[in-house]
């Protein structure tokens, strides 16, 4: 292990790097008792859960990490092909952890569901925080946005995809408060862009998620914010209806970025949800 560039320059817990083929992950553990993996969205990173990695380390043993290709993970290398489960997998075995309960937000969501489904023993509970699910469909004005982005990038390169990123309806409501858009506005500029521009490897470790949510055996909460946009919601109503025993709460005045826009109701909501089997 080694230590991690400075984007956590300002956090209170040590962030160390696991070596990869292909790439480093950098991670930080907190707190003891049941493991915790808090998964960050979609060209974001570990930052994003700082409100939660404090109220759960009370109670669990808390990691969390910048997936292949994002945050202090850096540039990942396009040669070498990969799975974001595998590399999920051997961060729990790099730190002794036989099985864990996986908290995921938008893009880390589905990565839940897909190391749920890959290596069942290894998950122990499932929180599904305004979580991807791939086949279904995006609301025609967050597709639109999308596009633009793309094009942006095509046009002018990574940082003018960035800029039309953050404009994206996706984090309209998170962008009403100030913290929360300085926050996000930080993660963003850290982001390499490499998935925009067409250098990920990545390969799906099985079938999509859509495909096998009715194989999930694990208890599972899905959260979905009252203000996010529409194709989000739909998604989380599916995960909640296909999952087995799945519970889903709306939270109120939240948009996508459920837990950092509503901090206090979602970690109340998640920390009942991981003691809810008497496990701390």
């Amino acid at each position: 292990m080694s230590d991690a560039p400075s984007l956590f320059a300002g956090d209170s817990a040590a962030t160390a790097v696991l070596a990869r083929p292909g790439a480093r992950l950098a991670y930080q553990v907190t707190g003891d008792g049941p493991a915790v993996v808090l998964i960050h969205g979609f060209s974001l990173d570990m930052r994003m859960w700082a409100a939660q990695a404090g109220a759960l380390a009370a109670r669990f043993r808390v990691v969390r990490y910048d997936c292949r290709g994002f945050g202090a993970s850096g540039p990942l290398d396009p040669a070498v092909a990969y799975a974001h489960v595998d590399d999920l997998l051997a961060l729990l075995d790099h730190l002794g952890i036989e099985d864990a309960a996986l908290v995921g937000l938008s893009f880390g969501g589905q990565l839940a569901v897909e190391a749920a489904l890959a290596a069942p023993a290894r998950v122990r509970r499932l929180a599904l925080l305004s979580s991807v699910l791939d086949g279904v469909p995006w609301d025609p004005e967050s597709w639109a946005a999308l596009k633009t982005v793309a094009g942006q990038v095509d046009a002018h390169g990574v940082l003018a995809g960035r800029a039309a990123w953050l404009g994206h309806p996706l984090f309209a409501a998170g962008l009403e408060q100030p913290a929360v858009a300085g926050q996000l506005a930080a993660m963003v500029a850290s982001y390499p862009g490499q998935h925009w521009l067409g250098q990920d490897p990545h390969r799906r470790p099985g079938p999509r998620a859509i495909d096998a949510l009715e194989d999930v055996t694990v208890p599972a909460l899905v959260l979905s914010g009252q203000r996010d946009v529409p194709g989000f919601r739909e998604m989380s109503a599916v995960l909640a209806a296909r999952i087995p025993g799945a519970g889903h709460h709306v939270v109120p005045g939240a948009g996508h970025l459920v837990n950092m826009e509503q901090p206090e109701i979602v970690n109340g909501l998640l920390t009942r949800f991981l003691a809810a089997a008497g496990e701390a």
